[in-house]
This record gives structure tokens, C-alpha cells and sequence, in this order.
């Protein structure tokens, strides 16, 4: 029996993890007496839930979504997508020490503190709020859905007229597609491939007919995540993300074995996929991921990280220091194994399927379909779904804070703890239910993460500096975040939504088609097609790369797919940042997809720099008092208890030179600081677990070859 394309036994799972779910924010309801126990758990987090808490926030199942996609289609340099942030986690061991050390609740709080402004707390919190609706809780909400949707999927006797003939165009597509890559089509079919490629384009077409509906999806789920946080707070995220990342690592790895015993093995899945694909730098002028595009997406990351709320909320409540330090490096390294399985997923997603899904967002979905069993299906989509909920989870409570914190308390004083309790736990469906709104105008997961990295820049830069110079001021930070917002944000939507701008044919510029000739080991497909006579012979492949928009994330398409002769129009956000270079002289229709991702991440992270030094420089320093108490409370080492934390803050504040012994560059503004045999250690251990993931994904990449 069936159930909307389920099996009876995988939809018991799921209501039993639902259930498991709700049983828990109900028994720590009783726990949560106040916001410090509903946004930090009391500060009382030890090792094991800091490393749970990281590890769920880290590594959403959705994800695993968004890099078997990339995997699929740029190759094995795809996962840089989610595996850049493996060069951050050395920079962890000591970030993380910060955001306990200043002893805040909100990162709006530390605008206050820094700067003693209301209005910059406010204005991060609103910020932060739009981004998080539209980064998380949107891109979440995508992300699971596009992952369950080939999961519930309807019998092809039942197909309406429609739903027949939307599956057989996606059929026709993937077979011209495939001879246009090595071939020129006729006249006919060239057309009629310009046809069906904008319904490509626009996630029209698909090999299935799902009963999963995004409206119907997303209020399901959200409820779920809505009630279970509005009854347990941040601890009860903690103990889920908990029994999450067991979950994780078993999803993460369960669809290897099936996927290699149904192609083959290893050694066949080298046989049908280009060895191209296994370059983790790249591989084809296709390709988006080189090692210069790579270092930008690196740069973008490590100086916009800071800027997530949720370091706050998750270093804040840690026990101490330790615990906030272990926590996040623990977290982070597992999370980069668990994303070369991902990664590796998305290798034997192409063997299965081959090059031409019309959405590749799906693919982890089709895989599990496709490979396994009764039962197992159960346990991914509890995974995927519990996935959700642990990280939206966590994400609604860091949010309701900056709500109440930062927004509501200061219009409304002097309430009971109580009433800004009942204001918290309703602030949590209704940013839900924002982010709802925001996902029903979003398709590709890809983009959405793009989206998301550059969006941290907005506010991490500020907070960054502000942790290490003293010269850093409010006007700068007011004039850096208004400029970057509306340069990265505000102009991209705008562009993408006025149809004048949208279907310009200056906008609508195209890369010029590139036709690439190269030496490769021919693979099974190609001794099919009578390209060469054996699997691993050496031969002589002519490859057409098709154009990509040089301007929109999400490409080019007709307004009336039906009509040829339909005016073209940008999907997705306008790239602001190559339209500069264009209007400099430079020939951006002849960039390749890696410089056109270089070019967006360097200058979406020179600009607020740049910026934020130069008004800093030229505009008021921040009264000397306030700023030396802030830099002494960061140099002061928690506690073991918050009583004793409390005492040592005091003797801070009455000698804020205590600790000036210990910067690196005495006398100047900089707070950089000596590091002592625990740091040091520290670095060097994180740097060694660096080069063994990488190792280990080269390692894993040339098994069968």
C-alpha cells in the first residue's frame, strides 16, 4: 500500500521521527524559565552539545542537495561550493573564542557595546532578519523540497494528457541535447531544441509527475519546525541536532554502495563519467571552480563568516571557552567528510542519469528513488526533514532573539521576562512563515547559496574589523553596510524585476559558444556512440559549450517559450559586479563561467573593505573609554563559573590596561594578540586535519581509476 507514492513502512518512519521530535521540545519546555535559557541555553553547553550544535547548524542534509547538484553539473570541483569552508576551520579556533569572550546574547548586541548605537543594532537586526528569510529559511525550505519531490512521485498510468507530455519533452530534450554537444543539429531540430531548452531552463520539464507541492510542503514542515522550537528553545535544537547528525552521516553514506553496485563498482564509474569530472580544480573551460576562482570564493568566506548570527547564539552558549572551541573545529572537520560523500554521490549521480537532468537539484532524490530500498527511503526523508528542522530550528531561535532583543524590547521596556517570552515564541512562526513566502519565488538551490555567501559580506566585514581595530567607527560601519547591501542585494533584485531592465538586450548579453577539442580516455558512452572501439583508449572529443547569461545567476529565457521569436528576459539576480566591468571596457562576453564567478566574489569583498577602512580613516574615532572596555572585556579569558566570569570582567573594567601585554603590535590600533601554547597547538592540529581531508577527497576520487 501506498501512500501519495510512499510505501506504509516509510511513511511510519516518518511520523515516528515527527512524533520523537515533538516529545522532545515538549520535555524541555519545562527547562525554559527565561531568554538566557530560550536563546543559550543557559550558557551551560558542554563539549559533546557544542559539537552536536555545531556539527547540525554546519551541515544541513540539504546541503548534500546543493553539492551532489554542483557535483552533477561542474564535476568534483562543484563541492568547493560547501567544502571551502575546510580552510576556516583553523581560523575557528580562535573566532569562536570571541564570541563567547564578548559576552553578548545577540550580535546586534555587540553594536551597542562597540559603539554604544541603538540604531546600528537595529538596523543589523533588520538586515539580518531579510537575509536570514531569504538565505536560510527560504534556501532551507528549497533545498528539502527539491531533495523529497522524485520520492513522491505518481504512477505514469495515472499521468494526465499534460503530465504524459511534459515527461516525453523532457526525454526529447536530454536526446538533443546530447547529439547537439557533438554535433550540429538540423535546422528543425535546432529550433525545436531552442524550444525546449527555455522550459529547461525555467524547471518545467522532468522525467516524473511528483504529489509533493511546494504550498502544501512548506506548511507542513514549517508547523512542525514552529511548534517543536516554541516549546524547547536553543537546548532542545542542541539535543536534536544531537540525534541529526547520526542521521546525517547515515544518509550521507547509504546511497554509495547501492549507487556502486548498480553501475558496477568503482572501476565502472570511472568508465562512465569523463575523467574531467574528477578534477577537483575544475575541469573544462565549462567549469566554474579553478583555483582562482576558488581563492575568491575562499576570500568572500573568511572575512564574511563572522557575520552569521548564529556564532553568537552557538559560542554564547557554550560552558567555556573549550567547549566553544571544540564544538565548532569538531563540527566543522566532520561536516567536510560527510561533504565528500556528497560530493562523491554526485559523481555517481551522472553514471546513473547522465548529463542532461532538466533540473539537477533533484538528483539526490532520484538517486534515492532510483537505489533504495523500503524502508531506507524512510530513513532519507526523515534525515532530509529532520535536517530542516534542526537547522531552521536553530536559526528561528537566533532570530526571535534579535526580534525581541533588538527590535521589540527597546520600543516596549520593562516587561516581564514572561511577556517577552510569549513575544519570542510568537516570533517564530511568523519569520517561518516569511521565509515560506520568500521560497515560493525561488527555484535553484545553487543560486540561493551563491546568494547567501555574499550576503554574509554585509555585516562580516564590519564585525570582523571591529573585533581587531580599534579604529573602526559608526559612520563607516552605517555607510559600508548601506552601500554593500544596495550594491549586492537591493540592485540585483530590482534589475531582475523590472521587465524593462529584465529583457533589455544589453542585459540579456550572452557568452560567446565556445567549441573545446581535447585528449580524454574514452568511456562506455562513447564506445557506444562509435567514438572509440575500447573503455580507457585515448581519444579525440570536440565539445560545444554552450553560452551561459553574463549578467543573470539563473541564465536567459524566452518571455513565451512557445515562440521562438519571444523576447529573451534575465532569471534570477542581476551580477551588479560584472556589469561594472563591462562599463570599464572590459569583454565579459567572452568570460568563461570561472571568471565570471572570480570577478562577483573579488569585488563583493574589496568593496565594503575598502570602503569601511577609507570612512573609518576620515570620520571620528568611537570614544577611547568605551572602546578600551570592550577590548579588555575580549581579552579576558571566561571563568568557571558565571560568577567568577562576572568577578574577573569587573578587575577588567577597573584596569583596562591589564592585559596590553599581550598584544602583538603595542601602541597601535590593532588588537591582534600573542598566541599562547593552546593556540598554537591548536592552529597546527587544524592545519594538519586540513591536508588530510583534502587527501582523503583525492584520495577517494581516484579509487578504480
Amino acid at each position: 500500500m501506498k501512500l501519495f507514492g510512499l510505501h506504509w513502512i516509510d511513511v511510519l518512519i516518518l511520523l515516528g521521527y515527527i512524533v520523537a521530535v515533538l516529545a522532545i521540545g515538549k520535555k524541555f519546555s519545562h527547562g525554559v524559565k527565561d531568554g538566557k535559557d530560550f536563546f543559550l541555553g543557559g550558557r551551560s553547553l558542554g563539549r559533546w552539545l557544542q559539537f552536536f550544535l555545531s556539527f547540525g547548524n554546519m551541515t544541513d542534509p540539504g546541503q548534500a542537495t546543493t553539492t551532489a547538484s554542483s557535483v552533477y553539473r561542474q564535476g568534483a570541483g562543484g563541492a568547493w561550493l560547501a567544502l571551502i569552508t575546510l580552510f576556516l576551520t583553523p581560523y575557528y579556533w580562535f573566532m569562536n573564542v570571541w564570541f563567547r569572550r564578548v559576552r553578548l546574547t545577540t550580535m546586534a548586541d555587540l553594536f551597542e557595546d562597540r559603539f554604544g548605537s541603538r540604531f546600528l543594532a537595529t538596523l543589523y537586526a533588520i538586515t539580518m532578519l531579510m537575509i536570514a528569510i531569504v538565505g536560510v529559511i527560504a534556501g532551507g525550505n528549497v533545498m528539502a523540497l527539491k531533495t523529497l519531490q522524485p520520492l513522491m512521485v505518481k504512477d505514469p498510468a495515472i499521468y494526465t494528457p499534460a503530465e504524459k507530455q511534459r515527461v516525453a519533452d523532457y526525454h526529447e530534450f536530454a536526446e538533443l541535447r546530447s547529439q547537439r554537444q557533438t554535433g550540429v543539429l538540423p535546422a528543425a531540430q535546432e529550433a525545436r531544441y531552442d524550444v525546449l531548452r527555455d522550459y529547461y531552463n525555467r524547471g518545467v520539464l522532468a522525467p516524473y509527475v511528483t504529489y509533493l507541492h511546494p504550498v502544501t510542503f512548506y506548511l507542513v514542515s514549517t508547523g512542525l519546525v514552529a511548534i517543536f522550537i516554541m516549546l524547547g528553545g536553543l537546548k532542545a535544537s542542541a539535543v536534536v541536532d544531537a540525534i541529526q547528525a547520526m542521521l546525517v552521516v547515515l544518509i550521507s553514506v547509504i546511497l554509495i554502495p547501492f549507487g556502486l553496485w548498480r553501475i558496477g563498482g568503482a572501476e565502472a564509474l570511472h568508465a562512465k563519467v569523463p575523467d574531467v569530472m574528477f578534477n577537483l580544480f575544475g575541469g573544462d573551460i565549462a567549469s566554474e571552480y579553478t583555483w582562482y576562482s576558488i581563492a575568491a570564493l575562499l576570500l568572500v568566506q573568511i572575512i564574511g563568516i563572522a557575520g552569521s548570527q548564529h556564532n553568537m547564539a552557538i559560542s554564547g552558549s557554550a560552558k567555556d571557552e573549550m567547549a566553544a572551541r571544540l564544538g565548532a573545529v569538531t563540527g566543522g572537520f566532520s561536516k567536510r567528510f560527510v561533504t565528500i560523500a556528497w560530493a562523491y554521490c554526485g559523481l555517481i549521480a551522472i553514471a546513473l542519469f547522465g548529463p542532461s537532468l532538466s533540473d539537477p537539484d533533484q538528483a539526490w532524490g532520484l538517486m534515492t528513488r532510483e537505489l533504495l530500498p523500503v524502508g531506507l527511503i524512510g530513513i532519507m526523508i526523515t534525515g532530509i526533514l529532520g535536517g530542516k528542522v534542526a537547522v531552521l530550528g536553530a536559526q528561528s531561535v537566533v532570530l526571535s532573539g534579535l526580534v525581541v532583543k533588538n527590535l521589540y524590547e527597546p520600543l516596549v521596556p520593562g516587561r516581564s521576562d514572561q511577556h517577552y517570552m510569549f513575544v519570542a515564541r510568537l516570533a517564530v512562526p511568523c519569520l517561518l512563515a516569511a521565509g515560506v513566502l520568500v521560497g515560493l519565488f525561488l527555484n535553484s538551490i545553487v543560486a540561493i547559496l551563491k546568494f547567501a555567501i555574499v550576503l554574509l559580506l554585509v555585516w562580516g566585514v564590519p564585525i570582523t574589523l571591529l573585533f581587531i581595530w580599534r579604529r573602526v567607527t559608526q559612520v563607516a560601519v552605517f555607510v559600508q553596510v548601506l552601500a554593500t547591501l544596495v550594491f549586492i542585494a537591493v540592485i540585483p533584485w530590482v534589475v531582475s524585476s523590472i521587465p524593462a531592465l529584465a529583457r533589455s538586450e544589453a542585459l540579456t548579453l550572452m557568452t560567446r559558444e565556445r567549441v573545446v577539442t581535447k585528449e580524454v580516455k574514452a568511456t562506455q558512452a562513447d564506445v557506444a556512440a562509435g567514438q572509440a572501439s575500447t573503455v580507457g583508449q585515448t581519444i579525440t572529443l570536440t565539445r560545444r559549450i554552450e553560452p551561459v547569461s553574463v549578467y543573470f545567476e539563473e541564465g536567459v529565457v524566452r518571455v513565451d517559450p512557445r515562440d521562438p521569436d519571444s523576447p529573451r528576459t534575465g532569471k534570477g539576480l542581476f551580477r551588479t559586479e560584472v556589469f561594472l566591468l563591462k562599463l570599464a571596457g572590459f569583454d565579459v562576453a567572452g568570460f568563461t563561467p570561472a571568471q565570471l564567478l572570480t570577478t562577483r566574489y573579488l569585488v563583493d569583498a574589496m568593496l565594503p573593505i575598502c570602503l569601511l577602512i577609507g570612512v573609518s580613516l576620515l570620520t571620528r574615532p568611537t570614544d577611547p573609554q568605551r572602546v578600551a572596555r570592550f577590548y579588555v572585556r575580549m581579552k579576558t579569558p571566561v571563568a568557571r563559573t558565571l560568577e567568577d566570569d562576572a568577578v574577573e570582567v569587573e578587575k577588567s573594567y577597573a584596569d583596562p590596561t591589564r592585559f596590553d601585554h599581550l598584544k602583538l603590535f603595542p601602541h597601535s590600533n590593532w588588537e591582534f594578540t600573542k598566541w599562547d601554547k593552546r593556540d598554537t597547538l591548536g592552529f597546527i592540529c587544524c592545519c594538519g586535519l586540513v591536508g588530510v581531508v583534502l587527501l582523503v577527497f583525492k584520495g577517494v576520487l581516484v579509487i578504480g581509476s
